[in-house]
């Protein structure tokens, strides 16, 4: 106890001496409730005893972060500021030259202004507050100090936010760690930003819901924390570029598994970027004010948000932004920060031979949400690629062909219960010089963990030889015939079923028809109606009662057949399919004869 609180202690009871004199006639009652003050004071006086410039202390640290592995430091209190206790490893500061630890307290100074007139401020009024007074019931947060390995710029421990008796280790304060090599360094201020939104997001979704914020998701908002507050606006030596080199040296690494590992924060910044690029910042902001954590979190605000896309198309949209960034193939196709106008990942190239019959076949493995680009070039012909896809997920495969003149068309193959389709580009190696598939698996939408389960997809690629061609073509052919000719059969077979049916008469239609209406009387009349103008009309000749494709076809040939008297005093040249007023006059017209 220090001489400043044995001071205090000593007044308060030579005070509460005085008092007992005072209350010595009060009733047992009274000087029962006298007492539990009193104690309750103490109890008081205790919690709010301040820390001293000087004071040391001793933490526990993350072994794992630490430069030397420890488990528990001594660290003396050097700054205290209005809102923050900074603590600096013994060790570490003991090594330092009087100069130089000058130079650490005018870093200190400079990183106080930056949080408290920037950061704090900054992402508080956007995101929330952090947990204010906290476990140590100061509102202060303390930033420990020590050398760390290289790669760490600092971390978070959430285990410090419970009591000793849950988490033993727990230093019981709302506090972050920083690696003493980047103090004076302009990165400083990245870091201690990331680390903080991470103090706003325990207390915005552990504290406030009980529940924990997916890793991933929690790493994206403070990983987009330095760029919201502007810190990666000159690229160069940013945060933002170290994540573009982590993201392009392992640019297949799933969003959602989580390992801690560089290209974790690689592609978890870069698709957050985009996110934000197109969504706002409010789809972070507003999905941590909400009990549900993850993709469900992000799914239930762009919905409040009024966005007609969910995650999954989104993940898919910036599967593609990432390799084309060309916002003139559609605006959500590129990047908007200037500083990655000109980023795009590097696909694995597959080469085809110019001449001679060849095949690729490969078999790669991938988890959910991870973004794959196989790029296929060479060859002369027609290229065809199969794709198959473990059937226990679902995979989701855009396509790009990019023509002689360097221009991009985006499709999408679709894949049969299967998990496998075909794609067929003529005239590659002419017309077309490149195709590109970017298969990603989009099954599973919480409770990741740090190793995720992997399944294979399979692709085979060649280019199909003249005579085959031929025969595809045929064959293409032959289905289109067989199809015309189930369906003359099945008109027949309507028209017989309906000759020996209940015919139902109507002599005037007064409602409105449209696409969409099923088990309708009205719409069974029509199709009775359409089919007696002839097979010009309605050669299918379904008496169904729903107004579906086939009956909206039927309607367009109808009106246009009377164009002049249903559509031209409408101003109008092309049916529409809708049964409107003039369209049912020239109807009841006909049935008057």
């Amino acid at each position: 106890m220090s001489p400043l609180r044995n001071q205090i202690t000593k007044t308060f009871f030579s005070k509460v001496q005085k008092k007992n004199s005072i209350f010595s006639n009060f009733n047992g009652v009274r000087k029962i409730i006298f007492v539990f003050l009193i104690l309750l004071f103490l109890a008081i006086g205790i919690e709010i005893q301040a820390a001293q410039i000087g004071e040391g202390q001793i933490f526990n640290v993350d072994s794992s972060y630490d430069l030397t592995g420890r488990l528990e430091i001594t660290a003396t209190l050097r700054k205290i500021t209005s809102q923050i206790y900074f603590y600096i490893d013994d060790n570490w500061w003991n090594t330092l030259e009087a100069s130089s630890q000058n130079e650490i307290i005018e870093a200190l100074n400079k990183l106080t202004e930056e949080f408290e007139y920037k950061i704090y401020p900054s992402l508080t009024s956007t995101f929330g507050s952090e947990w204010k007074p906290g476990i140590d019931k100061d509102t202060r947060i303390t930033i420990l100090i020590h050398p760390m390995i290289k790669e760490a710029g600092g971390y978070f421990n959430s285990g410090d936010e419970y009591p000793k008796a849950q988490v033993p280790k727990s230093n019981e304060r709302e506090m972050v760690y920083l690696n003493s090599q980047y103090i004076d360094s302009s990165q400083v201020n990245s870091f201690l930003a990331h680390e903080f939104m991470h103090l706003i997001t325990f207390y915005q979704k552990e504290k406030t819901y009980g529940v924990s914020e997916d890793v991933w998701l929690n790493e994206a908002r403070s990983e987009y924390a330095p760029t919201y507050l502007g810190y990666d606006g000159e690229y160069e030596g940013s945060n933002l570029q170290k994540r573009v080199k982590n993201f392009l040296d392992k640019p297949y690494d799933s969003l959602t598994e989580w390992k801690n590992k560089p290209y974790d924060y690689g592609v978890v910044n870069l698709f957050t970027q985009y996110l934000v690029d197109h969504y706002g910042v409010r789809i972070l902001a507003d999905s941590l004010a909400v009990r549900q954590t993850g993709i469900e979190s992000l799914n239930t605000t762009l919905s409040k948000l009024g966005f007609k896309e969910n995650f999954s198309q989104i993940f898919t949209d910036w599967t593609i932004a990432t390799f084309v960034n060309n916002c003139n193939l559609g605006e959500k196709y590129c990047y908007l920060n200037q500083n990655l106008k000109n980023f795009r990942v590097i696909p694995l190239i597959n080469y085809l031979p110019l001449i001679g019959k060849s095949t690729l076949s490969v078999t790669n493995t991938t988890t959910n949400w991870a973004g794959n680009w196989h790029k296929f070039v060479g060859g002369k012909g027609e290229l065809k690629v199969e794709f198959a896809g473990s059937p226990e997920v679902k995979f989701k495969i855009p396509y790009i062909t990019q023509d002689s003149n360097g221009n991009y068309s985006i499709d999408f193959l679709n894949l049969d219960e299967n998990e496998k389709g075909t794609i067929y580009v003529s005239d590659f190696g002419g017309k077309f010089t490149s195709l590109t598939i970017i298969p990603s698996i989009q099954s599973k939408f919480s409770n990741f963990s740090e190793q995720e389960p992997s399944y294979q997809f399979f692709w085979s690629a060649s280019i199909v030889e003249e005579g085959e061609q031929e025969l595809i073509a045929s064959l293409l052919a032959q289905i289109d015939n067989l199809k015309k000719e189930i369906a003359r059969v099945q008109a027949q077979i309507n028209a017989i079923l309906g000759s020996r049916g209940q015919k139902i008469s109507c002599q005037k239609f007064e409602e409105d028809l449209y696409f969409g209406m099923t088990e309708n009387t009205q719409v069974r009349c029509l199709q009775e109606f359409l089919k007696a103008q002839g097979q010009e009309i309605y050669p299918e000749g379904l008496i169904t009662g729903n107004f579906l494709s086939l009956t909206q076809i039927a309607v367009i040939r109808f009106q246009e057949k009377y164009v002049s008297e249903i559509l031209a005093p409408l101003g109008l040249q092309k049916g529409t399919g809708y049964v409107g007023s003039a369209t049912r006059t020239k109807i009841n017209q006909l049935l008057s004869f």
